[in-house]
């Protein structure tokens, strides 16, 4: 697995993101990590530190397009950035209301692009590695971006749209010498699926999915799924007619990061 000396990610006071900073943590490592709740931020970084890992950190919300800019902007060399953060409605509690709808793709939409768009910026200006990679950029989408769940319409259609432009967006960027790579998981135990009061196949350890996305990273692949029969059964079900799918599917099941 590739090594990666400097790294930025955000949402990283639980769930994957803490997860991720945990397994990226080591002697040499620089860390720079960014969350909402002070308090939970401050505990991941001081297991990071641990582990031997240098961490600064900043409270910030990624719906803050300027302080996000600013922050990458000045963090320096960035081997990996994750676009992490991400919010969820919930699922099965009746129509979604328009804040919820809004609130949910300011964070994970404009919260992503916020993240991403800068990232972009200073990796092209960085210099390349023998293998031609200025550096990488994950984005955290979710299998739910596979499939129009009647349950979490606009989580589903917030992570839609972060994978389809991370994906399509791939070719170009890596002509700049930067990889794009979109993280579609599934069920991930965490503070956002622990309020689920449905049956979740396939739920991982957070820990167990972040070795994961980094291996799918440091193989330069463009999306990475799983757990894969889980990827592979939205794509099924996605194919049936709308009225079927609706019929078929719950509406209480889709909130899985």
């Amino acid at each position: 697995m590739a090594r990666f000396a400097a790294c930025l990610i955000t949402g990283a006071s639980s769930g994957i993101g803490r997860a991720l900073a945990l397994e990226i943590a080591a002697p040499g490592v620089t860390l720079y990590l960014s969350g909402r709740d002070a308090g939970r931020l401050e505990q991941t970084a001081g297991d990071c530190r641990k582990r031997g890992a240098a961490v600064l950190t900043r409270v910030l919300d990624v719906c803050d397009a300027a302080g996000m800019a600013g922050w990458i902007g000045g963090a320096g060399t960035l081997d990996l950035v994750v676009a992490n953060a991400g919010i969820s409605g919930g699922t099965g509690g009746g129509p979604e209301t328009a804040e919820q709808i809004r609130t949910i793709f300011a964070t994970n939409v404009d919260g992503v692009l916020n993240t991403v768009l800068p990232a972009l910026r200073v990796m092209q200006a960085q210099p390349a590695g023998p293998d031609g990679v200025r550096g990488r950029i994950a984005v955290v989408a979710s299998i739910a971006a596979l499939i129009a769940a009647p349950g979490a319409p606009a989580y589903c259609a917030a992570k839609a749209a972060v994978d389809r432009w991370t994906v399509a967006s791939a070719p170009s960027a890596r002509r700049m010498g930067v990889q794009l790579s979109s993280i579609c998981p599934g069920y991930i135990r965490s503070a956002m699926t622990a309020k689920n009061d449905f049956p979740m196949p396939g739920l991982m350890d957070a820990g167990r999915a972040a070795r994961i996305m980094l291996r799918g990273i440091a193989d330069g692949r463009v999306r990475v799924t799983f757990p894969w029969w889980m990827g592979l059964a939205a794509r099924t079900a996605a194919l049936l007619p709308a009225g079927v799918l609706a019929a078929v599917m719950p509406s209480d099941g889709a909130s899985g990061q």
